[in-house]
């Protein structure tokens, strides 16, 4: 199967990204969504740094697709679960 590379601007910074053919619009999609994520994050002013941004999207994009996919594996995630592990994340952000 043959890709292309594809330029995505997220937080005002641009990566190159190799993607399969004919999902140039999905990954399009998926880069504005993780970067109006990553605005509203930042925007909070309660995350600061481009990496603890990121982490802190994902867990929350992460935390959606397993309520919509329903494989939780019964295991309620709650925000007191995703508090924890952002305080996790945070802590060993702090020690690099």
């Amino acid at each position: 199967m043959s890709s292309e590379t594809v330029f995505v601007k997220i937080l005002d910074k641009e990566y190159q990204v190799a993607c399969p053919a004919g999902e140039r619009d999905a990954l399009l999609q998926a880069a504005h969504n993780l970067d109006q994520r990553m605005r509203e994050i930042r925007s909070s002013g309660s995350v600061i740094g481009l990496e603890r941004i990121a982490v802190m999207a994902a867990l929350n994009l992460s935390h959606e697709l397993l309520e919509t996919s329903g494989q939780t594996g019964g295991a309620a995630i709650n925000s007191d679960v995703l508090e924890r592990l952002s305080h996790k994340v945070d802590q060993a952000l702090n020690k690099l």
